[in-house]
């Protein structure tokens, strides 16, 4: 298992996200320089006019209506640069984040099914949403206010320099104490903001799951179970969250008080200055203001930390999404597959899910041409999982699968997958019209093609009572389709490529039975000359099929066709008859 993201590289990798933005970065940072300078001229002008207004009658107004309006210049400017500068960061940000995204959603998209199916979906959802956006969000504060606060620091020492050395020497000995406290309380936070990240994609993947099974939950009466389980991670993430708020809230006030005493320093020093003629009141009131002005980026920075911890515990999760590894590359350079496939071979095949459990092993299979081959057996045989190696949704632990002679392995999975259509137990649906659903693999179908395709699968007639027939639109997964509905779009959209080989994985059992004859003899018509993979329960289905393989543990015990099979009494005959043979009868 892949260790998490330290820190330090999450940040290193975040800087890699931005470096391609690095003439925006600089722009946003020219703004900032524009932005600080002006605004640490303005108390160098208001120390000015203080020593303008000497005493009653001695005030030069004509002077200070001179700085006034150097001011109201500084402060437009300073106004303009800051609004570019949001604007710099903002594009910075959305487009990192933006790039960040994609590339999660597109390892999503190569991710082997493996990965899928040990990672629950809401959990993923959460990354590429919830975590994105509060990167985002901790990116944005970060850039805002890093960028000015570091430029304000050293920009108020260069003027604070410029005005009294020892005063500012009070001031940077004073500084560094912040700067441990927030540091030592940084370090604690980001733990916490990393748990607090991890148990909110738990909760969005419980709720998710719940959304998506509410009938399941309902029918069980599972909803104080699940109640419970939603209070123990809602008590989780509130306790994390509580923590991470905790530990963060005490920078802002820590800091403070450190800048307090620098404040006070810079005062005293200051008047002691003062009255030994050292400096003007003026240059004290600007230098005063400068003290603010140094330690409000340091407030700032603390208040930016957390955030920052919180976007880096998200950057973290995302990046172990993003770098989870992929399914194997296709071969370079790929095989082609004929046009019209057909032989395939298993040669002394191995596969498991889990390394400790052995599921398939030593298998062995020669499928001829045109050939129906139904696999039948307990569940949990294997059989699903060999429709899983021939699509290549896993790749084999040993041996290997050939079509015609090539193994699949040197085999584009485009090429392996377009040559055959598949009808599972378990439909998909997108969103979409219906003719979009069954035109799904031929999107150049005509119109008479989709209606045909629609009334060999017995999907015409109940099409055609849909508000909209064949331009209805309906919602992901179906929407308020029938089971049996969406089944037969499934059917209907095989039907329409018509592969060379077939694979029928309880492709009918969602359809009621006068339906199911038809559809069966739809698909007797259709198998003729394609190499058909018949997994089904219900055995009247597969009585016609060339070849009946019975598993059991992940290997074949028995092989021969239907007949043949009963008279051998074996197990296949036991399971016929424990379908057909009435209770009490021999």
């Amino acid at each position: 298992m892949k260790k998490k993201s330290g820190q330090a590289e999450v940040l290193k990798r975040v800087l890699q996200c931005i470096r391609p933005h690095a003439p925006i970065v600089l722009l946003s940072l020219i703004m900032a320089v524009i932005s600080v300078v002006l605004t640490l001229y303005l108390p160098v002008l208001t120390g000015q006019i203080v020593d303008l207004i000497i005493g009653p009658g001695e005030v030069d107004f004509e002077a200070i209506f001179g700085i006034m309006h150097k001011m109201a210049a500084a402060i437009l400017f300073t106004a303009l640069a800051q609004w570019l500068m949001n604007i710099f960061n903002n594009r910075i940000v959305y487009r990192v984040s933006s790039e960040v995204r994609t590339q999660a959603f597109r390892k999503i998209e190569i991710l082997p099914l493996g990965y899928l199916d040990t990672h629950s979906s809401g959990e993923m959802v959460s990354r590429v949403i919830a975590d994105v956006d509060q990167f985002s969000d901790g990116l944005l504060m970060g850039f805002t206010q890093l960028f000015t606060g570091v430029v304000t620091i050293v920009g108020t020492l260069f003027f604070m320099l410029s005005v009294n050395m020892r005063i500012t020497l009070v001031v940077v000995v004073l500084t560094p104490v912040s700067l441990l406290v927030a540091n030592f309380i940084a370090k604690r936070t980001y733990s916490m903001f990393r748990k607090q990240s991890e148990t909110r994609g738990e909760q969005t993947a419980l709720i998710d799951e719940m959304i998506g099974n509410q009938k399941v939950v309902q029918a069980y009466g599972q909803e104080a179970h699940v109640q419970e389980q939603f209070n123990e991670v809602n008590a989780r993430l509130s306790q994390y969250s509580l923590r991470a708020i905790f530990f963060s809230s005490l920078t802002n006030p820590c800091t403070r008080f450190v800048n307090s005493l620098v404040y006070t320093g810079v005062g005293l020093t200051g008047a002691l200055s003062v009255v030994g003629g050292l400096m003007s009141v003026g240059q004290l009131s600007a230098f005063l203001s400068y003290a603010n002005q140094y330690t409000k980026p340091f407030n700032e920075i603390s208040g930016v930390v957390t955030e920052l911890q919180n976007a880096i515990a998200c950057a973290g999760r995302i990046f172990e999404l993003i770098d989870a590894e992929a399914e194997k590359p296709d071969a370079d350079p790929a095989k082609e597959l004929p046009s019209d496939p057909g032989a395939v071979t298993l040669n002394h095949v191995s596969f498991s899910y889990s390394k400790e459990t052995p599921l398939i092993e030593n298998f062995n299979l020669a499928v001829h041409p045109g050939q129906r081959v139904a696999i039948v057996g307990p569940t949990g045989c294997g059989k699903t999982t060999m429709i899983n190696l021939l699509m290549r949704f896993y790749d084999v632990d040993g041996g290997s699968i050939s079509i015609e002679g090539r193994d699949i392995r040197s085999l584009k999975r485009s090429d392996l997958r377009s040559a055959y259509g598949m009808v599972l137990q378990d439909t998909w649906l997108r969103a979409g019209t219906i003719r979009e659903n069954i035109a799904m693999g031929r999107p150049d179908a005509t119109e008479e093609e989709i209606i045909q395709a629609a009334k060999d699968s017995h999907a015409h007639s109940f099409i055609r009572r849909l508000p909209q027939g064949y331009d209805t639109v309906i919602g992901e997964n179906g929407g308020n389709l029938s089971q049996g509905q969406k089944q037969l779009l499934c059917i209907a959209r095989v039907m329409l490529t018509l592969p060379p080989m077939l694979i029928l994985d309880e492709a009918t059992s969602s359809i009621d039975t006068r339906t199911e004859i038809r559809i069966q003899q739809a698909f007797q018509k259709m198998m003729q000359g394609r190499t058909s993979f018949i997994v089904a329960h219900r055995l009247s289905t597969i009585q016609n099929a060339d070849v009946i393989l019975v598993m059991k543990d992940g290997h074949i015990i028995e092989q021969g066709t239907h007949q043949e099979l009963l008279e051998k009494a074996g197990f296949y005959a036991n399971l016929y008859n424990s379908q057909f043979v009435m209770p009490g009868q021999v």
